[in-house]
């Protein structure tokens, strides 16, 4: 029996029938879109046995495929990583006109389709696109070549980094980096001694959250890879090609991959959360001030 504080209203979902159905749905919904996709990717990677998992696994576009996908990730990451810590200094610790612009610039990609991102690329770097010819006469290649895949790659996990850095930057506020450069020490120092050590969580959260989705990022990356098999194919679009080739359990082994990087960036998440990572919080006190004063030479 729910008892309540003698004259407050009971709370949305006090009821035990309420609570027992809301529970059994989400449990439901749960199993099934999450639990059961990820059961029936095991079950069918290995439908024909360890032997064929294996062999499927060390098929030479598969290899190249995962390969692929792992360089895009090394390369796009870190170059996002250093935009968002950037972007993020800027508009927290800096007033400067199209602040506002520069933050709303930074969500695009959130509402844009991945596909028309793909094509935009095109009408850039295409050969009839805004670019095309002069890349064409210096001979460099954009589309349909590593650069493309990681520029559409780049575009769609840009703003992940930032978006968790903005909200713990502008609570933590500017206290300490003043106090820090009126103690005479460089930007670079306060950056380094100051504010990484307190955005060190959060970033690492969008760090692990932008690497998820660059390897696992299908729409805008099938339009500016040109799916060459064995070349351009990175491991979902090696995955579709699979699934379309008839070859289930082959596309099922690949896609066994990605889930379980899917496991590893949960583990992950659980884990910076546990740090503090994604939780806003305010620092309780100016403290370490002494660690980053100057040396002060006679």
């Amino acid at each position: 029996m729910t008892h309540h504080a003698k004259g407050k209203p009971p709370r949305v979902g006090d009821n035990p029938l309420f609570r027992r159905i809301l529970l059994t749905v989400v449990l439901l919904l749960v199993a099934l879109m999450i639990i059961a996709p990820l059961v029936v990717i095991a079950v069918e990677a290995f439908s024909r046995g360890i032997g064929y998992f294996a062999k499927s696994i060390a098929d030479p576009d598969t290899r190249h495929a995962i390969l692929l996908t792992v360089v895009t990730a090394l390369i796009a990451v870190p170059i996002n990583t250093a935009f968002g810590v950037a972007a993020a200094w800027a508009i927290t610790k800096h007033d400067f006109p199209g602040k506002r612009l520069l933050t709303v610039v930074i969500e695009i990609p959130f509402s844009v389709s991945p596909i028309v991102a793909g094509v935009s690329y095109l009408f850039v770097f295409g050969l009839q696109g805004l670019f095309g010819h002069a890349l064409e006469a210096a001979g460099i290649k954009i589309l349909f070549a590593l650069p493309g895949i990681v520029l559409a790659s780049m575009f769609v996990t840009a703003p992940f980094v930032a978006r968790e850095l903005i909200p713990l930057m502008q609570a933590q506020g500017r206290d300490l980096e003043e106090a820090a450069t009126s103690l005479g020490a460089s930007g670079w120092r306060t950056f380094l001694s100051v504010t990484l050590p307190n955005i060190k969580w959060a970033m690492l959260y969008g760090v692990v959250l932008c690497n998820s989705r660059v390897m696992g990022e299908f729409g805008a990356v099938s339009v500016v890879s040109g799916n060459i098999r064995g070349q351009t194919n990175t491991l979902p679009l090696h995955i579709e090609l699979l699934y379309h080739d008839y070859n289930a359990a082959g596309s099922f082994a690949a896609a066994s991959i990605l889930a379980g990087l899917a496991i590893v960036t949960l583990l992950a998440k659980v884990a910076l959360e546990r740090q503090g990572a994604g939780r806003v919080q305010r620092p309780a006190a100016l403290v370490g001030a002494d660690s980053i004063t100057p040396e002060v030479k006679p």
